[in-house]
Formats: C-alpha cells, structure tokens, sequence
C-alpha cells in the first residue's frame, strides 16, 4: 500500500462511537473462553448475524448471557423465542437498572421532564454560581418527584417488585450516566413464562471482565505516535478526556466529533460541530493547555460524583448533567446578548436542540454561514 502524507491546518475524527471488532480481553492463564467447553461469542458476532442464522444458531441450546442492557435483553428475548421454556435463556446481571419499557410514562412525554433547558436548572454543577447553585437546592424537590414519577409507571407496568428488580438508586442516576436502555416488548412476559431466567451475580462473585465494543482502542489505533496515543486516551478511569468532549488540550489541531456517548447523540453531535466551526471561523479561541486540562478535570471529577452515577458502575460511562454542561459552555462562547436572550422562555422549555443551549432566534437565523 502506498504511503500518503498530506499537511493540513486542523483535522477532525469523525470514526463514530464503536469500533469494528469487539474488544475480547485477555485473560488468566487457562481461564480463556477455550476452558469453556461451549461456544463463547460477542454480542458483535451476533449482531453481525442475519435472523435465520442467528435463529438456527441458537437453536436447542442452553444459553446464557452476561449483562443487562440493551444488547443483553434483546439477545435474550430471541433465544428465548427460539427456545420457549425448554431450553430457558439465563442472564448474569450484577446490577438492577431503570430500562424503560417506553419514553411515555403514564402517558406524558419523558422529553418534557428530562430533555429540556428547564431540567438543567435541576441539578447542580461545576461553574454554575451562586444564583443557579441556590435554585437547584431550592427546586431539588421537583427533581426527586420527577424521578418517583417514572419509577412509579416502570414498577407498575412492569411488576418489578415481582422479580427483585427494583434498583436501589434512582432513576435520575440512571439516566443521568447514559446506562439507560429500552426493555423489549413482552420481555417480562418471557420471564414470567421461565424462557427467560433472571440471575445476579454478586459483586464479590463476579469474574467475567467487561467485554466492551473497543471504541478506545478504535481512536488510540488512529495515531502512529504512542505519546499521541497516551494523550488522546487520558487516564483509563476518565470518563470525560476530552475538553468540550471535543479537542484534547495537547493536540489542539485536532478534534473528535462522535466519541463521547450521550443519550440524544445526534443533537450532542450538532452542538459540538457547530462550536467546532466557530471555533475554526475565529469566533473565539481555545484556553490554554493547563486551563483546558484542569476544565477537563473539573467535569470528570463531576461526572463521576455517586449522585450522578449508580452504584457499581464502572468509570467508564458519560453522564449528562456533565454533557449538558459541557454544551452549555460551548454555547456561551457566543450566547450572551440581550437580543439573543428575548426568547430565553420559550428555550426553557422547549426540547432537544434548545435543550443543549442553542437559542431559538440562532436556529431561525441560520447563523453558521456556509
């Protein structure tokens, strides 16, 4: 193959969340899948399956699967139509969470509660000063009852008290670290039938590592230098490594759109671009090295706090008050005059794209210009 080099002023990654190939760690001597005298696969190498082979594959066999989001139950609910109560698929779990069977609890729109510039003022964070630091304290009560809100229709529609599913942290902490999935249609359904076996693990128990998509190890692959690679990665317990969720403070020629997991990706997305196109359009400038690591810093520590994640959960998952902070820092670099604020009203409570701090009058206008 032959080598190309090209000099460019700015590069941006967009390579997208996931990687290729699934990430299979290493593991302790004869503890490898191959000690395993079953078929141990990814849920990569599933998914990459069309349905009749995946049907075919699992067909008649005794299946078990580890972990409890998204990939893990519908996994499940497919063998378990494969196999009905004769063969009953098991999933390991080691921690309940507050998947919802649907975004219209007790028929009213989630969006309204989470998903807009008001929920924002709910919660407390980095930089917010003392005004916004005392209405958060003040309004914590609406907070706590949006939260009971939801759990109420999830217990009540899906009987978890039944199954010892409840979790013990809310479900602001659940949605606030991004971990939250949508449970199949009639999963408890199977439960209830046995198909389905519902088993958790302990946390002392618990030896089978985390097999994760390789995201990291897709953007380290990205650079030939191993300094550009240590920089890009940070530190392995950080969730948020770079700053804005966008541009590593010691390679600011480059940036990364798509990296950082969100619940309303697409809309996260947007906002990172549009900051990175006024940012190249000379709008403003980046921070210095020490003020954007120690910005960097700040969020992580924030993102981590035990009242924005749950319990047991891994270092590794954004959270988003902290992207919604982060965008809201974006913005700021050019949402400051009165005009622009006429409709501040309006934004609070309007959804998903204001809801990341774009003002409504800049949407109207059109104001990044080709």
């Amino acid at each position: 193959m032959n080598e190309q080099i090209h000099v460019v002023d700015f590069v941006i990654l967009c390579i997208g969340r996931f990687s290729d190939v699934p990430n299979i760690p290493e593991f302790p001597p004869n503890k490898e899948p191959e000690a395993f005298h079953g078929e141990v696969i990814h849920s990569m190498n599933y998914a990459d399956m069309d349905y009749e082979s995946a049907a075919k594959f699992v067909e008649g066999k005794q299946v078990t699967v580890v972990g409890f989001q998204k990939f893990a139950m519908d996994i499940a609910m497919e063998c378990s139509i494969a196999n009905g109560v004769e063969n009953p698929c098991t999933v390991l779990y080691k921690t309940e969470h507050w998947n919802l069977p649907g975004y219209l609890p007790w028929g009213f729109p989630i969006a309204y509660l989470y998903f807009n510039r008001f929920s924002e003022l709910l919660v407390h964070k980095p930089g917010e000063g003392i005004l916004l630091s005392l209405l958060a304290t003040i309004i914590s009560p609406v907070r706590w009852g949006f939260s009971k809100f939801v759990e109420s229709y999830k217990n009540k529609k899906l009987g978890l008290a039944k199954y010892g599913m409840v979790p013990k942290h809310s479900f602001l902490q659940e949605i606030s670290s991004c971990m939250i999935a949508t449970v199949p249609e009639k999963f408890f359904d199977r439960v209830r039938e046995g198909s389905i076996i519902l088993k958790k693990v302990s946390w002392r128990l618990w030896l089978l590592p985390r097999w994760d998509s390789g995201r990291e190890k897709k953007l380290k692959d990205m650079f030939v230098s191993p300094t550009f690679q240590d920089y890009i990665l940070g530190s392995p317990k950080s969730i948020l490594p770079l700053y804005r969720e966008c541009i590593h403070g010691r390679i600011p020629q480059l940036a990364v759109i798509g990296f950082s997991e969100s619940i309303p990706n697409l809309y996260a997305s947007e906002m990172r671009c549009r900051w990175l196109a006024e940012l190249l359009g000379g709008t403003f400038k980046l921070p210095s090295i020490k003020e954007m690591e120690k910005d960097v810093e700040k969020w992580d520590a924030y993102a981590k706090r035990s009242d924005t994640l749950p319990a047991n959960t891994t270092g590794d998952h954004a959270s988003v008050p902290s992207i919604c902070g982060t965008m809201t820092s974006c913005a700021r670099k050019w949402d400051g005059t009165p005009k622009e604020r006429r409709d501040s009203l309006l934004n609070c409570l309007s959804l998903m794209a204001p809801w990341i701090m774009l003002p409504l009058e800049m949407v109207n206008s059109n104001i990044l210009k080709d």
